[in-house]
């Protein structure tokens, strides 16, 4: 009777410790990201395609870009996947994406038949977000410039500290930054202003800095938006410098621009 009951007390406790050891278990896996909370973890609710091909002038800060993205799209629930191969573009290839950024391409970064995939893909109602020398591609292919908003012409020497003024604080891509902003950059001229063809976000005060040969007068536009083409468009020329990517408040202002591109923040700009 007695060895009995130590049998049976032996039993109990290996139980206990069997439970024991799956509670610790399954603690663990939803600790680590796996198990049954993990898996009903939410979904990306959009996809970006980050293209950095470069012909002509190649930017330091591409890296630092495309790191600063993929942050954005790992904090804010959005797929990212960065490519500088342009037989990324193609019609199945880019329908899977909801914005394609072209962050500081320059020169020729795509052949004719892929710029035909691309137009057809803005047609279908694709997104795109220029960042800073996307401006200063394709100068000579119109739709391009079209959809851009404008072709870049020259810079101010260097960088600079000067005052960007904000315009419409309700857009996503402007929204919570201040009246008048602060930073340094490489401040853009372009070839035309767009105005009347774009909403115009943010415009640079000149007489802030020294604009030396790259001035476009008292009205200098600087971050815009439109729909063209059957598709939005939206573009900052800001984002010359590594450090712009690492600023909180620049980091705003792409990850608006990203969701008004991608059709997922409010778009209230004409069509252009």
């Amino acid at each position: 009777m007695r060895g009995y009951a130590l049998a049976v007390s032996v039993r109990a406790t290996s139980i206990a410790l069997l439970v024991l050891v799956a509670v610790i278990a399954i603690a663990a896996a939803r600790s680590s990201g796996d198990g049954p909370r993990a898996a009903r973890a939410a979904p990306d609710r959009f996809r970006v395609l980050v293209f950095s091909k470069t012909t002509g002038f190649r930017h330091d800060s591409i890296p630092v870009g495309v790191a600063a993205i993929r942050r954005l799209g790992r904090d804010h629930r959005f797929a990212v996947e960065a490519t500088e191969d342009e037989r990324r573009f193609t019609d199945g290839s880019l329908a899977r994406y909801d914005a394609v950024v072209f962050l500081s391409t320059t020169g020729q970064p795509l052949g004719p038949a892929h710029r035909q995939a691309f137009r057809r893909y803005i047609g279908r109602g694709g997104g795109f977000l220029g960042i800073h020398a996307a401006s200063d591609s394709f100068e000579r292919w119109p739709w391009y410039v079209g959809l851009v908003g404008a072709s870049f012409r020259r810079h101010a020497p260097g960088t600079s500290a000067a005052d960007v003024v904000v315009e419409d604080r309700r857009a996503p891509a402007t929204r919570g930054l201040p009246r008048v902003w602060r930073r340094v950059d490489e401040w853009y001229a372009f070839r035309s202003n767009p105005r009347g063809r774009v909403h115009v976000l943010a415009t640079l005060d000149e007489r802030t800095y020294d604009a030396h040969g790259a001035a476009m007068g008292a009205d200098h536009p600087i971050a815009w938006c439109h729909r063209y083409g059957g598709g939005r468009s939206v573009y900052t020329a800001m984002g010359h410098t590594s450090g712009s990517y690492r600023e909180p408040s620049f980091a705003a202002h792409l990850l608006g621009a990203i969701e008004m591109a991608a059709g997922r923040g409010p778009f209230a700009c004409p069509a252009g």
